[in-house]
C-alpha cells in the first residue's frame, strides 16, 4: 500500500512517520535508498566513519512530506501494531517503467551521487538514468538546505522536465515554484498500477455524505475523502459536480481504493502541514465542544482556540459498556486531554478517559531527572529490568540499580507485573531513553539532585553511586551521566591502599564536591565530608606530609615490617627520626608474581628489609617497591619522568597495572602509564589476555606511538621487539635473581615451617598411608610432614596397591608452600633413579651455554 506521510521524528536509526487518520509508522535506516544502504554496508565493513555518509538527522527534517510503501505490519504482545515503511524509490515507484515516464510527472527520487554540474538521482525505474542539473536545484538548496549541497540518500520530490531516448534519460527539477505548480493530468497517462500519493489533481464531487464524499479525477479514477480531510472552512458547502483541487493520500493496490485530501497545505506539492505548538501537547481542556459524532469512528471536537480535535471511540469512555452515544450530541461539552497530534490530519488527538486526563506522565518530555515514579515490571534480562511507567513510556533499570546491593538472582525478588517505586536517573525525550534506579538510598534521599556540572558548587553534599574503583581512587556517578573522581587521598579519614577491596560498583555513598570545571566536565569529589573545599589550608602540607616530601622517587631506604596485611606490608623507614610509615604492596616484593606471594608468606612482623625503593606517594602512604628490575631502571636513568620525555622506540621497565580483554595497561616509575593492545602483547596469537600477563608482573615495554593531545601511549610487549640485543646476559641476570630470591624464601620459611623446607623435590621419604580416595589417589602422613597435605595421584601410585596404615617409600615431586601441599610418587622407575646434585654454578653455566 502506498501512502503519503510526514516525518514526525528523526533518530540515527529510523524515521518516525505520521500517516493519515491518526496512524503512524517508521522507516528503518536500511529502507532509505540503495545508495544509502551501500554506504552503510561499506562503513560497517571498514569499521570507520565514511565522510560521504551522513546521519539521518543531517539528511531529513521533521515536517517533510514523503511517499512511503508499507513493507510489513507486526503485532506486539500487548496488541499494538507496528507499521514498517520504506521510502526507497525502487519500491515506491515500482509501478513505473521507462515507457510510462512523461514530462510534468511528479515522483519521488533519492540522491545517488554528486557530480560537477548536478546530481544523479535514483527514481527507481529500471533502465532510466535521471539527472538533476545544478540550476534546477539551486532554488531548493538555498531555501531548504541553507546553501549546503544535497546529500546521498536525500529524498526529493522531483518533477520530470524532459524525457529523452524513449525514457532512458530524464531531466529533473526540484525548483520549489515549479514543483508547487505541478498538477497531474490525463496526458501523463497515469494508471492505477502506477498512481502515486502526493499527486495534486483536479477532481469532481460525485457524492456528499456525513462522513465524507466521493470524487472522480483523471477521467476514470474514483476516490474517497473522509470527514477528517475535508477543508474545515468549506466542509458544509460541498455539492455534487463541484470541481475541487485534491491531493492523493493513499493507493491500495488490491482493493484499488484511492483516498484523497482537500486540506489546503497538501494542495501545493512540496508544502508542509501545520505543526502543533509544543506546549499544547498534554494540555487538559475543561470544555471541548462536540462538532460531530460518527458512531463507527469517534467524535470531532472544537477546542478553546477554535482548532479541531478527534477522539477515537475507545477514548470516549473508560469501557465499551460504559459508553453512551447520547452524551455526544453536537454542542455538548466535555473535559479532555490532548494526547497526540496527527500531522497528516492537522488535527489534535484527544482522550476523555479519566485515567489519562489525571495521568502524571503522558510523554517522555513530562518526566524530569530526579522524579520518583511508579512503574510495573515488564521483563527481567541480564542487562536489567524493563519497567512500564505509563502508556508508551518505558524505562530501564540497569542490573546494578536493582537494589542497594548487587542481586545475583533478581528473579527471586521481582516478578513480572510487580509494582515498583523508581527514581529517574536520566531521561532523553528525543531518543526515548529513560534510565531508572530501584536503590532505596537514592529514592529516599533528601539531598540535592546533581544533574549538571553547573550545579556542582564546592561544598555541595549529595548522594552518588560508585561505577569504578581502581588504584587511583573511585569514579562516582550522579544523575544525567554527571560523574566525578574521588582521588585516593579523599577516600576516607584512614588510608585506603586498595580501593577495589573497599568499594564496589553500584555502592551508594555521600560525597562532597571539592572542585568543578563545568566546561571541561571535570569534577573533583571527596568521601571525607569534613573536608573544607576551596580553602587554601586544604592544599597545605601537614607536618607528616612535609617529612614524606623529603623522599624522592628512586631513593633507596631500609625498612622494618610493622604489620602484615592481606595485600602487602606496612613498614617504617629506618634511620628516620619521624618514623614515617610506608606501604609495600605484595606484588612489589619481587619482579616475579609467584615469588612475591612466597616472600609475603615467609616474612614476619619485625623483619628488616634492606634496599627498598621509594616509588610514589599516592594517597596518604608512601609506596615502596622491591622489584629489582624497576630499581635498576631508575638508578640507571632508563626512565621517563613525564609524558613530554617519552619518545617512540624507547625500552622502558614497568609493571602490569591492569589486564583487560582488549590489552594490558603498564605503569612506569614516576606515574606514566601506557596501553599494550592485544595485537602487540605477544609474538604468539593472543586469545585471552589473562593467559599471557597478570597484574603486578614486571615487564619491559617498547613505546610504539604517543598521542600528545589525549596523553596516551601505545606499547609493544612482544619479546622479539623488547630485547636490548644481549638476550643471554638478560636471561642470566633474571635467573640469578630468581634463584637468589628462592634461597631467601627457603631461609625465611625454615624459621616457621621447617617441615616445608625439608621436603625438597627429589628427596626420598617414608610415609604412612592415611586414606585412599575414590579417584584412586592416596593421602599420606608422617612426622616430617606435619601440617602438610601429602598426595600421590593414581598414576604416581604405579601398579602398587596401598591400604591405610601401610608405610611406603616415596619421592617428593613438588612442594606448594602457599597451600601447604606436597605431591609425591611411588613409581619404581622414579625411585630407582640416582639423585644428582646440581650446583647453582652448573645451572648458570648450562643456561649460558644453551643461550
Amino acid at each position: 500500500m502506498l501512502l503519503l506521510g510526514c516525518i514526525k521524528e528523526v533518530t540515527d536509526y529510523e524515521l518516525a512517520i505520521s500517516l493519515p487518520n491518526g496512524l503512524s509508522g517508521f522507516v528503518p535506516v536500511t529502507q532509505i535508498s540503495d545508495a544509502y544502504s551501500k554506504l552503510l554496508t561499506k562503513q560497517v565493513a571498514q569499521g570507520e566513519l565514511l565522510e560521504e555518509l551522513n546521519s539521518l538527522p543531517d539528511v531529513f527534517s521533521p515536517g517533510t512530506l514523503v511517499r512511503c510503501i508499507v513493507t510489513s505490519i507486526e503485532k506486539s504482545d500487548n496488541g499494538h501494531r507496528s507499521v514498517k515503511l520504506s521510502i526507497d524509490p525502487k519500491k515506491v515507484n515500482k509501478g513505473l517503467n521507462s515507457a510510462a515516464l512523461a514530462a510534468g510527472m511528479l515522483l519521488s527520487g533519492s540522491v545517488l551521487s554528486v557530480e560537477d554540474h548536478g546530481y544523479l538521482i535514483d527514481i527507481g525505474v529500471t533502465g532510466t538514468h535521471a539527472f538533476l542539473p545544478l540550476q534546477k536545484a539551486k532554488n531548493y538548496i538555498k531555501a531548504v538546505k541553507k546553501g549546503l549541497d544535497l546529500k546521498i540518500g536525500q529524498n526529493l520530490n522531483c518533477l520530470i522536465v524532459e524525457v529523452k531516448n524513449e525514457g532512458r534519460v530524464v531531466c529533473l527539477s526540484i525548483d520549489r515554484s515549479e514543483v508547487a505548480a505541478s498538477i497531474a493530468t490525463e496526458r501523463q497517462n497515469w494508471a492505477l498500477s502506477n498512481l502515486l500519493p502526493g499527486l495534486v489533481v483536479k477532481a469532481r464531487v460525485q457524492k456528499v455524505a456525513s462522513h465524507g464524499m466521493k470524487l472522480t479525477f483523471l477521467s476514470y479514477f474514483t476516490g474517497i475523502v473522509d470527514f477528517m480531510h475535508m477543508d474545515p472552512e468549506k466542509s458544509m458547502s460541498y455539492s455534487p459536480d463541484q470541481v475541487v483541487k485534491a491531493c492523493v493520500l493513499s493507493v491500495h493496490p488490491t482493493s484499488r481504493a484511492v483516498r484523497l485530501t482537500l486540506r489546503p497545505p497538501f494542495l501545493h506539492p512540496g508544502g508542509a502541514p501545520r505543526q502543533l505548538p509544543g506546549q499544547r501537547l498534554g494540555a487538559v481542556l475543561g470544555e471541548a465542544s462536540v462538532k460531530a459524532f460518527y458512531k463507527q469512528f469517534g467524535a470531532v471536537f472544537e477546542l478553546d482556540d477554535g482548532t479541531l480535535a478527534f477522539a477515537r471511540l475507545k477514548h470516549l469512555s473508560k469501557t465499551r459498556k460504559s459508553f453512551k452515544p447520547g452524551a455526544f450530541k453536537e454542542g455538548s461539552k466535555h473535559k479532555c486531554r490532548i494526547i497526540d497530534y496527527s500531522l497528516m490530519d492537522e488535527m489534535c488527538i484527544v482522550s476523555l478517559k479519566h485515567q489519562i486526563i489525571e495521568a502524571r506522565f503522558l510523554q517522555y518530555q513530562d518526566i524530569h531527572t530526579g522524579d520518583v515514579v511508579q512503574g510495573k515490571v515488564l521483563s527481567l534480562k541480564p542487562i536489567g529490568m524493563q519497567v512500564k511507567v505509563a502508556d508508551g513510556i518505558r524505562g530501564l533499570v540497569p542490573s546494578i540499580h536493582l537494589s542497594d546491593v548487587i542481586l545475583k538472582q533478581p528473579e527471586k525478588k521481582y516478578n513480572i507485573g510487580d509494582e515498583v517505586k523508581c527514581r529517574v536517573l536520566e531521561c532523553n525525550p528525543g531518543g526515548k531513553k529513560l534510565i531508572l534506579t530501584l536503590k532505596k538510598s537514592l529514592i529516599q534521599s533528601k539531598l540535592p539532585v546533581l544533574s549538571n556540572y553547573e550545579d556542582a558548587k564546592p561544598g555541595l553534599i549529595t548522594h552518588g553511586f560508585v561505577v569504578c574503583a581502581r588504584e587511583f581512587g573511585c569514579i562516582v556517578k550522579f544523575y544525567n551521566d554527571v560523574k566525578g573522581l574521588v582521588p585516593k587521598n579523599e577516600l576516607g579519614s584512614e588510608p585506603v591502599s586498595n580501593p577495589d577491596k573497599v568499594f564496589y560498583e553500584g555502592q551508594v555513598l555521600k560525597v562532597m564536591v571539592l572542585k568543578c570545571e563545568p566546561q571541561q566536565e571535570r569534577l573533583l569529589l571527596s568521601f571525607r565530608l569534613s573536608s573544607k573545599p576551596g580553602s587554601e589550608d586544604k592544599w597545605k602540607c601537614t607536618p607528616k606530609e612535609k617529612q614524606e616530601a623529603k623522599y624522592q622517587i628512586g631513593e633507596i631506604v631500609d625498612v622494618k615490617i610493622l604489620k602484615k596485611k592481606d595485600n602487602g606490608l606496612e613498614v617504617s623507614i629506618l634511620e628516620d627520626e619521624d618514623n614515617v610509615v610506608a606501604w609495600i604492596p605484595m606484588l612489589h616484593l619481587s619482579d616475579f608474581v609467584a615469588t612475591s606471594k612466597l616472600l609475603w608468606q615467609g616474612l614476619q612482623e619485625g623483619d628488616l628489609l634492606p634496599r627498598v625503593m621509594y616509588l610514589s606517594d599516592k594517597g596518604e602512604h608512601i609506596i615502596l617497591s622491591r622489584k629489582s628490575a624497576v630499581i635498576s631502571a631508575v638508578q640507571e636513568g632508563q626512565v621517563v619522568r613525564s609524558f613530554s620525555e617519552i619518545q617512540p622506540g624507547m625500552l622502558l621497565t614497568g609493571y602490569v597495572r591492569n589486564v583487560m580483554p582488549f590489552g594490558v595497561f603498564v605503569e612506569f616509575p614516576f606515574g606514566v602509564t601506557g596501553l599494550a593492545p592485544k595485537v602487540s602483547m605477544s609474538d604468539k596469537f593472543v586469545t585471552d589476555t589473562k593467559d599471557h600477563f597478570v597484574v603486578g608482573q614486571t615487564v619491559i615495554a617498547k613505546v610504539m606511538s604517543i598521542d600528545e593531545e589525549k596523553q596516551r601511549v601505545l606499547l609493544n610487549l612482544k619479546m622479539s621487539e623488547c630485547s636490548s640485543g644481549n638476550s643471554a646476559a638478560e636471561s642470566f641476570a633474571l635467573l640469578n635473581q630468581y634463584f637468589r630470591e628462592l634461597k631467601e624464601i627457603r631461609d625465611l620459611l625454615r624459621r616457621g615451617e621447617p617441615s616445608t623446607c625439608e621436603l625438597m623435590p627429589g628427596k626420598r621419604v617414608h610415609l604412612v598411608v592415611q586414606d585412599v580416595r575414590e579417584d584412586g589417589s592416596a593421602l599420606f602422613s608422617d612426622s616430617s610432614a606435619t601440617g602438610l597435605t601429602v598426595t600421590a595421584t593414581r598414576y604416581h601410585l604405579g601398579d602398587k596397591s596401598v591400604a591405610p596404615g601401610e608405610r611406603r617409600k616415596a619421592l617428593v615431586l613438588h612442594v606448594d608452600v602457599l597451600t601447604s601441599e606436597v605431591y609425591v610418587s611411588l613409581r619404581e622407575e622414579l625411585l630407582k633413579q640416582r639423585p644428582k646434585r646440581v650446583s647453582m654454578r652448573s645451572v648458570f653455566g648450562f643456561v649460558c651455554f644453551s643461550l
